[in-house]
This record gives structure tokens, C-alpha cells and sequence, in this order.
């Protein structure tokens, strides 16, 4: 079978899969009316059920086989591959939401705005929301944890749909969107500018199942938030401080996690130097940036950053998914063997403070290793904190995957296993938004805990074996040093 050949059928075999997952969505996707408290059991024993878990599963499947063919062949060019994610999203995107519920509670939080409360003091329930129903009843009293930018579009698209939810639904898809195309831009540039095949960061990062599945069928804010992110990193490494600032405020607006990236457009900057002044001056004008462009979408809207008090909320969930919580519910389980039922809950409290503690090392200790590199080096440092905030955070959702992926795509990543958790990220949620984590939380939070120790054991036989190394020419005999003279 010839390149061109395989690269046809995954082309339309993936349009196959969404096709299918289009089906799934309107048969029992996350549509307004849908059970909020909904089982694998019970979504089975629903008329249209089984028909909708399989169209799902099968779906699914085939989307990820396509992306995985595309890969293996090798996509002949970024704009190929920009098509096919076209073919591949477009049904998604005309059909109700799938995997998710968020975008009511985005519609919500949007009408609390417009309402005139103060979205990060109360949540929809206080409007109340007129569709308040619609929403997962873990938020319904939850301030907001997004930024004003975004909670302004949200509550423009509230005014403009007057009152009917389904335009509420197309216009943030929309934007989602408008996200996803703004990071299509600016992701084959950054590559480029890192010497990198822009071709397969399109593949890796836009034509992978998480974009349709997840991202825009159910019109995550992520989209618009990694776009602007990669705008900035782009015009960080044209080494324009100011407008790389910028974009980043804009960015830190619509969702905070942005923020892990904007200490490497600095050094971007700056490179390949280390120089204090020109890396503090430098740090002057990429924050003047951000502080305008933040500044004045902050007094526009009146909203500050009180989403800062609202980013604890995002926890309330307990998910395997995420590496300190994870590690947490294990020892639960541990505990529970010796009869201390009581300490789960705070052993994944105390799990999450170590893996914050973690994180924040860890990002400080990943930009001072980032000074002084090229570009693409930077690129892929920033990638790095990026990825480790996503997985020692409280929580984690497929299209939280897409940020440290996008980056780690322009740095050229060529490991395999960036492919591997896109595959399975497709599948963890269903089509109602009931997580698979929920059904395997015992299996999944002990695999995750040893996956930590066999990495901390890893990393410290390497560590010994350095030092070692590094010790060795102190044992050798004075009489086999070579020579002073």
C-alpha cells in the first residue's frame, strides 16, 4: 500500500469516526436534558444507550487509528493535515455537546456577569441561572475560576442569544474555534522559527482526537487560551517583549494556566545570553505587556483577579487522572487495609500540597536550566513546565493535554509517549461527560503510584550513576595521571 494510499483511507476512515461520534452525541451526548447523575449501567439501560456507548467506542477508536496511520506515513504537508482536521472536526461541531458539560456552566457564569454579580463570589445558583438544570451540581454553587476576558465573551454571547441556549452553545463553540485557528497559525510558525517540520506539529497537536472529541464539541475556553499562549512564545522569539506580553495577559484572561509560560518568553527574548541586565530588562518589557493588555481588560470589566480565590474550587473533583491525587487515593486504599478509613480524603489533600510543592520547584529549577539555550531549546523547557503543571495540578480533563502538547509539538518532541496518553485521553470520557476515572479509580490510582516510584527509582539509580562517573578519575593512581609537563 503506497503513502499516498494509506494517508486517503486514514483521511476518510477518521471521518468515518466522527461521523459515528456525531451519532453518539445526539443518541446520548451531554445535551441538556440528559441525566445528570448518569452510570455506565444506567446509560445502558436507556432505549438509545447501547447504541450510543457503541457508536461512541467504535467512533473513537477509529479516530485514533486514523491519527496514528497519519503518523506513521507521515503527513505530506501542515496544510494536508489542517484539511483533514477540518474534515475530521467539522461534524463534531455541528452536533449537540459530547464528553462534557462545561459549556453550560460557561453559559452560566457568562449570565452571572451580565446579571450584575460578581462571578467569582457566587456561583449560577445565586442568578439564578435560567439554565441552571443544565449543569453538573458539583457547580452550580462554584464561583468561577476563568479570566475576565473570557467571562466578558461569555456574558456578550449571553446577551446576544436572548435567552436560547443553543445559540449560547454555537457562539462559545465558535469561539473554541476561533481558538483552535488561531493555534493552527501560530503553531506552524513557532515550529518553523524552532527548526522544526511544522507538518508533523500539526499532525501531533491539531489532528489528534482531543481536538474534536474533547475540545470543540464541547467548546472549551482551552482553544482560544493555547492560541494566544503560542502567539506569544512566536513573538517572544521575533523578540518583541512588549507584544509577546500582551498576548500572554490576554491569555492569563481567558484561563490561568498560560501563565507557566510566560517566564520562558523572557528568555526567549533574551537568548542565547545570560546577561542579569539585558534578561531584567527584557523582564520589564514582557511584563509591561502583560500588565497593559491585563490591565485594561481588568477595569473594563471590573473583575480584577478574582478568579485566583476561585482556582480551589477546580479540586472538588478526586480523579486518578492526576498524578498527586492519584498517589493520595492510593494511600487511601493502603489506609483503609489498617482500618483508617477517616484519613482518605485528607491524604489526597496532603498528596496535593506535596505535588504543588513539587511543582513549584520544579518550574524554578526547569527556567534556570532554560537560560542561555536556543530557541528551540527554550521552546521545549517551556513545554517541560508546561506538562509538569498539568500533571502534579489537583485535576486533570483531556483538553487540559492540548497546551503542553501544542509546545511540545513546536519544539519537535519525538518521543512516543506524548502520542500514547493522546490516544487514551480520547477515550476517558463518555459521551454524557461521565468520567471513566469514577469506574476505575482503584486500578488507575495504583498504576499511577507505581509509575511515581518507578520514576523516582529511575531517577535516582541515574543520579548514583553520575555521581559515580563523575567520581571516578579520583581513583585513579597517582602514577597513571597523565603528566603536568
Amino acid at each position: 500500500m503506497s503513502g499516498l494510499y494509506r494517508l486517503r483511507v486514514a483521511r476518510y476512515l477518521g471521518l468515518l469516526g466522527a461521523l459515528l461520534l456525531a451519532g453518539a452525541a445526539y443518541l446520548g451526548g451531554s445535551l441538556p436534558g440528559s441525566d445528570l447523575r448518569g452510570t455506565p449501567a444506567r446509560v445502558l439501560a436507556t432505549p438509545t444507550g447501547p447504541y450510543c456507548l457503541a457508536a461512541w467506542l467504535v467512533g473513537t477508536a477509529l479516530m485514533v487509528a486514523a491519527w496514528l496511520l497519519v503518523g506513521r506515513t507521515g503527513p505530506p504537508s501542515a496544510r494536508w493535515v489542517l484539511v483533514t482536521a477540518v474534515i475530521w472536526v467539522l461534524p463534531l461541531a455541528l452536533a449537540p455537546p459530547l464528553s462534557s458539560r462545561d459549556v453550560y456552566a460557561y453559559a452560566c457564569q457568562g449570565a452571572v456577569y451580565l446579571g450584575g454579580l460578581d462571578p467569582y463570589r457566587v456561583g449560577p445558583a445565586a442568578l439564578p441561572c435560567p439554565w441552571l438544570g443544565t449543569m453538573s451540581y458539583v457547580w452550580r454553587n462554584t464561583p468561577a475560576p476563568y479570566g475576565p476576558l473570557y467571562l466578558a465573551i461569555s456574558a456578550g454571547i449571553v446577551k446576544v442569544a436572548a435567552g436560547h441556549l443553543w445559540v449560547v452553545i454555537a457562539l462559545l463553540r465558535l469561539v473554541a474555534v476561533a481558538g483552535i485557528g488561531l493555534t493552527a497559525v501560530f503553531l506552524r510558525r513557532l515550529a518553523r522559527a524552532c527548526g522544526v517540520d511544522d507538518a508533523r506539529a500539526a499532525w501531533l497537536a491539531l489532528a489528534s482526537p482531543v481536538i474534536g472529541v474533547n475540545l470543540i464539541s464541547g467548546a472549551h475556553n482551552d482553544g482560544l487560551m493555547v492560541g494566544l499562549c503560542l502567539a506569544g512564545l512566536f513573538l517572544a522569539v521575533r523578540r518583541r517583549p512588549l507584544a509577546s506580553g500582551a498576548l500572554f495577559g490576554l491569555a492569563v484572561a481567558v484561563k490561568a494556566t498560560a501563565g507557566v509560560a510566560l517566564p520562558f518568553a523572557v528568555l526567549l527574548v533574551v537568548r542565547p545570553e545570560r546577561s542579569p541586565r539585558r534578561l531584567a530588562a527584557a523582564t520589564a518589557w514582557v511584563a509591561a505587556g502583560f500588565v497593559a493588555a491585563y490591565g485594561v481588560i481588568a477595569l473594563a470589566t471590573g473583575l480584577g483577579v478574582g478568579w485566583l480565590s476561585g482556582l480551589k474550587y477546580s479540586g472538588v473533583t478526586i480523579q486518578w487522572t492526576s498524578v498527586p491525587t492519584a498517589v493520595g487515593i492510593a494511600l487511601g486504599y493502603v489506609g483503609r487495609l489498617f482500618g483508617a478509613t477517616h484519613l482518605s480524603l485528607g491524604l489526597v489533600v496532603g498528596a496535593r500540597a506535596v505535588g504543588m510543592a513539587v511543582l513549584a520547584v520544579a518550574l524554578v529549577a526547569i527556567w534556570w536550566r532554560a537560560r542561555g539555550r536556543g530557541a528551540r531549546e527554550i521552546v521545549g523547557y517551556a513545554a517541560w513546565a508546561l506538562l509538569a503543571a498539568t500533571l502534579l495540578a489537583p485535576v486533570f480533563h483531556p483538553w487540559y493535554w492540548l497546551l503542553p502538547i501544542a509546545v511540545l509539538a513546536a519544539a519537535g518532541f519525538e518521543a512516543r509517549w506524548p502520542v500514547v496518553v493522546t490516544a487514551a485521553a480520547a477515550f476517558l470520557v463518555l459521551p454524557d461527560g461521565y468520567s471513566l476515572t469514577r469506574a476505575t479509580r482503584m486500578p488507575g490510582s495504583f498504576a499511577v503510584l507505581a509509575g511515581v516510584i518507578w520514576f523516582g527509582w529511575r531517577y535516582l539509580a541515574r543520579r548514583r550513576s553520575l555521581a559515580e562517573g563523575s567520581a571516578q578519575p579520583d581513583q585513579i593512581e597517582p602514577t597513571e595521571r597523565i603528566p603536568a609537563g
